[in-house]
């Protein structure tokens, strides 16, 4: 608020301003009265249970219908976080969140231009490897959304042990045809049901729905445009660093992997579905396993994502994909030293890195290539049907400039945003200057053309060609204006792709 401030003559001024955006606006949902605060621009409500809490004999279910009330309900304030590991001195996470957690935690946010009608709606899924982060961080305010004329959702969804999870008992207890292991992509898509039945309260049109998110966000979109269930949810999507190659997990070695977890967590190896939802949350979250990958239950997820964009049956929408030029900052993140990193490496595309001089540079330039860049190369080659898009962010902030070797896993957010003055200590709370601006136009501008006309169209930039293998194609974010790349790091996106996709079992 002083930043919003600043500048601003007078304590009256401010106080007759500061009066006016705590004004209260009410909205008629399917399940009762909401009551939001607006500004006479932006209409904001937050903290709206858009599913049942999954918590008692709904830890570990498919999403149930919300609550209901009589009279209204506040939705002035964010609820809380999902479970998982949080800083004890209340600093961010690696996802990005902070403060008190709970298993009661399915909240959605939303921010709508003051009397929208049949707006642009775009729902954003965070980042967080699905076990860290939240729908609340300062850095997915939709402010900017709102003034642009779109309505922008956020969501919390379940994570970890808690959203990602499968085990015999359960297995045992659904019904022939009920989803399992992938509750938190469940409960997304129960979000997504929620906005078509009450996106049109808020002036927005459940027809003009466009689904993004970032990394394990980014993913999910994917899985998503895979999830029969989700068909006909979302009329377009964007990717931001989420891959694309994944093996498939089958739903045997899910379960051996959450019968582990429920043992270290105090279960018998037998355990009965009443002993495992009675496990105490602080020990699922303690105890989670790392990097499961995408688990196939046959039921909610037929096949991974990789299989159905190569089969030709992901959802045919409108597609944005693209990385950034660091996506190897997470590997300083996570603390792996190089060479273990390099041993993690496609063994078969390293000849095409090896004029590289330090193993350092190496493992920066494979991993940002086979995680993000290549995969996202490859899904944009592979989206016929719904026309895609594919994008290299390599822009860092002026003041970070000779101090990173390029644009960080997560930095294109503030940017897609236009959120810079409400990102906190996560994003480092740094200066601002014209020259990063003119990226956030560029990229911002970009996003809402896509979200109003389904074609990005980017301010000052030349036409964006929508991605084939043959044209190989992409726009470039760095310094404004972006620019077009034709065959861009072809040589060694090439190697990773032959490297890799053979190994995903892509013949189902």
């Amino acid at each position: 608020m002083q930043l919003q401030w600043r500048g601003i003559i007078g304590g009256v001024l401010a106080a007759a301003a500061l009066h006016a955006a705590a004004e209260p606006v009410k909205v008629r949902i399917d399940q009762g009265v909401l009551v939001g605060t607006s500004d006479g621009k932006a209409d904001v409500f937050k903290g709206i249970p858009y599913v049942a809490a999954p918590v008692g004999d709904l830890r570990w279910a498919p999403p149930k219908p919300g609550p209901t009330w009589k009279g209204e309900r506040a939705a002035d304030a964010y609820g809380p976080i999902c479970p998982q590991k949080v800083n004890a001195n209340g600093t961010p996470n690696e996802g990005g969140a902070s403060g008190a957690t709970s298993e009661d935690c399915l909240f959605l946010n939303l921010w709508a231009p003051a009397g929208a009608r049949k707006a642009p709606v775009m729902v954003w899924l965070h980042g967080g490897g699905n076990a860290l982060g939240a729908g609340s961080l300062g850095a997915y305010d939709g402010s900017a959304f709102v003034r642009d004329g779109v309505i922008l959702v956020t969501l919390n969804y379940r994570l970890g042990s808690l959203g990602f999870f499968a085990h015999p008992a359960l297995t045992k207890a659904a019904g022939p045809d009920e989803p399992l292991i992938s509750y938190g992509l469940m409960d997304q898509v129960a979000a997504l049901e929620w906005v078509k039945r009450n996106i049109a309260a808020f002036g927005g049109d459940p027809a003009n729905v466009t689904l993004f998110g970032e990394s394990a966000g980014g993913a999910d979109t994917l899985a998503l445009m895979t999830a029969p269930s989700a068909r006909g949810l979302f009329a377009k999507a964007i990717v931001e660093s989420g891959g694309g190659w994944s093996p498939p997990i089958s739903l045997a070695k899910m379960e051996a992997a959450g019968t582990a977890t429920a043992q270290k967590s105090g279960a018998p190896a037998d355990a009965t579905l009443a002993q495992i939802r009675a496990l105490p949350v602080a020990a699922l979250v303690a105890n989670a396993p790392q990097g499961m990958g995408t688990g196939v239950d046959g039921r909610f997820l037929k096949e991974t994502p990789t299989q159905a964009f190569a089969a030709g049956r992901a959802a045919k929408v409108p597609l944005i994909i693209g990385s950034n030029s660091y996506e190897a900052s997470l590997i300083t993140i996570f603390k792996i030293p190089p060479a273990v990193a390099l041993a993690m490496m496609p063994a078969g595309a390293k000849s095409a890195y090896a004029d590289l001089p330090t193993d350092q540079a190496k493992v920066d330039a494979m991993f940002t290539d086979a995680f993000m860049g290549a995969p996202a190369r490859w899904i944009a080659g592979q989206a016929s049907g719904g026309p895609s898009w594919l994008y290299y962010f390599s822009y860092v902030l002026e003041a970070r400039q000779g101090k990173t070797p390029g644009a960080g896993h997560a930095t294109e957010i503030p940017y897609v945003f236009d959120s810079w003055d409400k990102v906190g200590p996560f994003f480092g709370g740094l200066p601002v200057t014209d020259a990063d601006k003119a990226v956030v136009a560029a990229m911002h501008g970009c996003w809402i053309s896509f979200a109003k006309t389904s074609t990005p169209v980017c301010p000052g930039a030349p036409a964006w060609p929508a991605y084939t293998a043959a044209s190989d194609t992409l726009m470039e974010f760095g310094p404004a204006p972006p620019v077009l790349r034709k065959d861009f790091r072809k040589t060694q996106l090439d190697a990773q792709q032959a490297a890799v996709l053979p190994t995903l079992d892509l013949g189902h």
